[in-house]
């Protein structure tokens, strides 16, 4: 690649150049010309120089990290399990979180579609939390259909965020129907 450079950066096939530099060169005129054929291409290879130095500083701090961690027993738990919810806090907590995301309803009824969305966001990931953790805690033959309930009842809630934000409220009625059906259905099978 790099025998090819001369070749594809030359005077007659300049790497690309933003508009601010070509305007700020003004006239083409023979100094003038010369400097802005040639400073794209010497910030071009003084880039790739600073960019494979960036990858390599990352390389090496992240790798340091993890040497880090394992020489000080520190790891980074990157499950949506809460780090000390239990399965039994999980089953206690979902059905005051369950509750908190069907409340929407009185703010999707007065049309306060921002309320309702912050809200909405807030209880919902409370509840997704809790039951991922009681999902984790039930016997792997269990877990395929009860994730496939959650997705269902998740990315319905996502919907509803969705119509609320476009404050489409035949949309946001109809998805809150989908919402209670898809919550009462995973709560029989928890």
């Amino acid at each position: 690649m790099m025998a090819l450079r001369p070749i594809l950066v030359s005077k007659y096939n300049p790497p690309y150049s933003s508009q601010t530099l070509i305007t700020s060169c003004g006239k083409p005129s023979g100094s003038r010309m010369r400097y802005c054929n040639e400073m794209p291409a010497k910030n071009l290879v003084h880039s790739n120089v600073n960019r494979r130095v960036g990858v390599l500083l990352v390389a090496t701090m992240a790798s340091s990290s993890l040497l880090l961690e394992k020489a000080y027993g520190l790891e980074l738990d990157l499950r949506m399990v809460a780090p000390d919810q239990t399965v039994e806090e999980a089953e206690n907590g979902i059905q005051n979180h369950a509750k908190a995301l069907l409340r929407v309803k009185d703010l999707i009824e007065s049309k306060a579609w921002r309320e309702a969305q912050k809200e909405l966001r807030k209880s919902s990931s409370l509840l997704k939390q809790d039951i991922y953790t009681i999902i984790q805690g039930k016997p792997g033959n269990q877990r395929p259909q009860l994730r496939k309930l959650y997705s269902n009842l998740f990315n319905t809630v996502t919907k509803l965020d969705y119509a609320a934000r476009d404050e489409d409220e035949s949309q946001v009625l109809q998805c809150y129907d989908k919402i209670v059906l898809a919550l009462n259905h995973v709560l029989s099978k928890l």
